[in-house]
């Protein structure tokens, strides 16, 4: 299974007969853009769980069915990850802590 982001609508006016009446959205996965056809009804920015393959074409209505990527659900709460930065700012030393924060003590 797969966590994506449904981005928009995709609209296809010809298709093969058993794919007349499904839904297409745009998901992100990651910073890839897929195809995945919609069983639930999502809307752009919605995140969702999308299942592949096989699971995929019987999510879709049929094992023959000519799918690799259904959305089965819709998330109701997602936090994903933060992006990962290659450099981060050091920690501050333990000097440089107790430079910004006196010690309390009175100077005599």
């Amino acid at each position: 299974m797969l966590i994506v982001k449904v981005v928009k609508p995709l609209v296809s006016t010809n298709r093969i007969p058993d794919f007349e009446h499904k839904h297409l959205q745009v998901v992100l996965d990651g910073s890839t853009k897929k195809v995945a056809v919609d069983a639930v009804g999502a809307k752009p920015g919605d995140w969702c769980i999308c299942v592949s393959s096989s699971a995929a074409r019987e999510a879709a209505g049929s094992k023959s069915y000519p799918s690799d990527l259904t959305i089965v659900g819709i998330i109701d709460h997602w936090e994903p990850d933060p992006p990962k930065t290659s450099s981060s700012a050091p920690a501050p030393t333990t000097g440089q802590q107790s430079a910004a924060k006196p010690s309390g003590g009175a100077a005599s």
